[in-house]
Order: C-alpha cells, then structure tokens, then sequence
C-alpha cells in the first residue's frame, strides 16, 4: 500500500497516511465499540474466550495505526456495566486478561508515548488490576501521545447520572448556582473532562445501536457500522471507516456552506 508522510499536528513526529486518506480531514477522536469477539469464536468452533483473547490483537492494530496516522485520542468500550452478567467464568476471564494485557504492554506503551486512561467506575474492578490501572496511568501520564482511553465498567447513563449528583452535592454546599450550569460545566464532571467529544464512532459487528456508551459525547459524531467481527478488524476496515467519515458533511445541526449560499442567493 503506498503513503505519503506528514508532520503530525504536534510537529513530534512523521506520519505515514495511505494515500487514499485525506491527512487534513481525518478525525481527531475516534470511539469504538469493539463487538463481535464472542461470535468470531465460535463460527471457528473455538470457546469465546479466544474471541476476547484476538480482539486484543485488532485493538493493538488500531491503537498503532491511529498513532500512525495522527489521530489524537482513541477511546474503546472495552467492559460495560452490564457486562457483570455474563458468566462468571468469563467476567473472571476478562478481568485476567486486562490485567495481562496491561503488565505486557505497559513498558511499549510507555516507548510509544501513548497517554493512556481507564475510564469508569474503577472501585468495584478487582485489586490487582486496579493497582495495575494506577501505576499504567501514572507512568504514561506525561506521554505526549495519543490519548487512548479504555472504558471500564463504563456505562453512560451512570455516568451522567454521577455528574449530576456531583453538580448536585456542589450546589448545595454553595460552590455553584444551579442557574449557571451550562453544558461546558456539564461536561466537566464527566469521565472524559479533559477530552474533546469523539468525532466518529465505529461499531462492529453490524450492530446498530449504541449499546449505553458516551451517550453525552456522541452527540454529533458521525457513526460508522460494519459488518466485520471485532477480532478481524484490521487496517483496511479502519482505513474503510475513515474514508467514510471524510465522506460526510458535518454541519453539526446547521447546514452546509453550498445550501446555504443557495437558500440566501
């Protein structure tokens, strides 16, 4: 596949672009709901918990390739709060499997510059995965690349619903007027303070629905949906997504510039 470079927008670093990617219009966050791990196990006969094991091999892939090609933050749905009732089995998988993951790939993640952060209600996640988290997220916190935030026991609802009692709790103590809280001060509270909402947002599998994830943030980002098992997404699905998103107009509720100089012609 040929390529072109670019400087990043940072001027760290080269980035290689596949020539059929508009370097200037690609997104600045993308958010992936990673679906499909289970079913591509078992059209191979194999138990669900290889399915899991390959979908950390395509989120590698796509935390590279995004680096690569200078996209600032990729965020993952990587376990639901509803994912606790699966069996306990392979809850009990997942959780070793983070923990796993992370000691493996902490000294590359560092080396990479990537920023990574655990996005969710971490209290209730097991002891030594939580002292994992810690120690990943402090290690890498000055990393001055990608931002690659994983959602864990994440669910949107309950993320807005601790906004609101956090924004709640300050009112009555005097610290904010109720009258004044905006969407900005709104978004504060969120896990995803110090990011911009997600621009796009691919989800595998042929789902369509978004499942309970950054129900705030994706407000307007643009959706794409495929068809392909989570564990087989690989560089031209994510090339795929990204030319389908430079395909879209955004006009964020507005309309777009040709409309509207013929509607005021």
């Amino acid at each position: 596949m040929s390529r072109h470079l670019a400087i990043s927008t940072d001027n760290s670093k080269v980035c290689k672009y596949p020539d059929d990617l508009d370097p200037n219009r690609l997104p600045s966050h993308v958010a992936v709901i990673m679906d499909g791990n289970g079913r591509w196990a078992q059209a191979r006969g194999l138990p669900r918990m290889m399915g899991h094991r390959a979908g950390v091999e395509a989120l590698k892939t796509t935390l590279r390739l995004c680096s690569e090609w200078g996209i600032r933050a990729l965020t993952v749905y990587a376990f639901s709060t509803e994912n606790w009732s699966r069996p306990e089995d392979e809850v009990s998988f997942l959780m070793t499997l983070f923990e796993r993951v992370l000691q493996s790939q902490l000294e590359s993640l560092i080396k990479e510059q990537v920023c990574i952060k655990f996005l969710g209600d971490l209290e209730v996640l097991p002891d030594k995965l939580r002292e994992l988290i810690d120690e990943a997220t402090h290690s890498t916190s000055r990393n001055s690349g990608i931002h690659f935030n994983v959602c864990t026991n994440y669910g949107g609802r309950r993320e807005l619903v601790l906004a609101a009692q956090k924004l709640a709790a300050r009112s009555v103590k005097g610290e904010l007027n109720p009258e004044l809280i905006d969407e900005n001060i709104f978004a504060s509270e969120l896990f995803t303070a110090s990011e911009v909402d997600p621009d796009l947002l691919i989800r595998t599998s042929g789902e369509r629905r978004i499942s309970n994830f950054l129900l705030w943030q994706l407000a307007y980002a643009e959706i794409h949906i495929t068809d392909t098992l989570w564990p087989d997404f690989d560089e031209s699905s994510l090339k795929e997504a990204l030319i389908d998103y430079q395909s879209r107009c955004r006009r964020f509720g507005g309309l777009d510039r040709i409309n509207s100089n013929h509607l005021h012609s």
